[in-house]
């Protein structure tokens, strides 16, 4: 694991407590496997049955999400989380969308535990360094499937070419294909008191290696 991970002054005042769960590894990207379609139809059914659209905001690890993009300038409302865009969507009866394996993997890890994360094509990054700062005016940014996106004020992944990955949407860029060999993982804890840092990890090791054959997974919790 050669990727050095660095933070901007103005994100580490302005999320205290912090930590980063990064992850490496070898994968395979195919298309959506049947049991993980199911798994994420019973996860569906189970927030169905647990929660209404007011409860989202209150759950702990979206709303530290909310809270940082707040603190950072930036309206949760308007740009939420792509955590609580998923719950939402269970919530509204529009039902999950199948991506691919690596893709909903991510997103039954992200549901499940009220984190964001971002998994990008290892090969696709540039440089050895990745930094954790806040979007600036006019920053030039593609999200997957959104077109040109404004991220000023909203937490930012930057690798030495610019940003790959927010909590709202992931860079074009560096997005996974079914050419997708190798991953990097960034996984966002902004209130780790209220997620293990140590069973997330778990829970997203063995989730890519049951549904993405992960194998030599490196990974690593960084403290800014």
């Amino acid at each position: 694991m050669d990727k050095k991970i660095e933070f901007e002054d103005i994100f580490r005042d302005g999320a205290p407590g912090y930590k980063m769960l990064y992850l490496e590894a070898n994968v395979s990207n195919e298309p959506t496997p049947e049991s993980l379609r199911k798994d994420l139809e019973s996860l569906a059914k189970e927030i169905e049955g647990t929660y209404s659209i007011p409860d989202i905001n209150k759950i702990p690890a979206i709303a530290a999400t909310r809270k940082a993009y707040k603190t950072f300038g930036k309206d949760p409302n308007r740009y939420r989380p792509s955590q609580e865009q998923l719950m939402r969507r269970i919530l509204k009866g529009l039902g999950l969308y199948n991506v691919n394996a690596l893709v909903d993997a991510g997103n039954l890890v992200s549901i499940s535990t009220g984190c964001s994360l971002g998994i990008f094509d290892r090969d696709k990054i540039s440089g050895d360094i990745l930094t954790l700062g806040v979007g600036k005016k006019d920053e030039p940014y593609v999200g997957i499937g959104r077109g040109v996106l404004n991220i000023e004020g909203m937490p930012v992944i930057r690798d030495s070419v610019g940003g790959i990955g927010t909590p709202t949407s992931d860079h074009e860029r560096t997005k996974v294909s079914e050419n997708t060999k190798r991953i990097s993982v960034c996984l966002h804890l902004y209130d780790p008191s209220s997620v293990s840092p140590d069973s997330v990890a778990m829970l997203l090791k063995d989730v890519l290696n049951k549904y993405c054959g992960a194998s030599e997974i490196e990974c690593r919790i960084i403290n800014p």
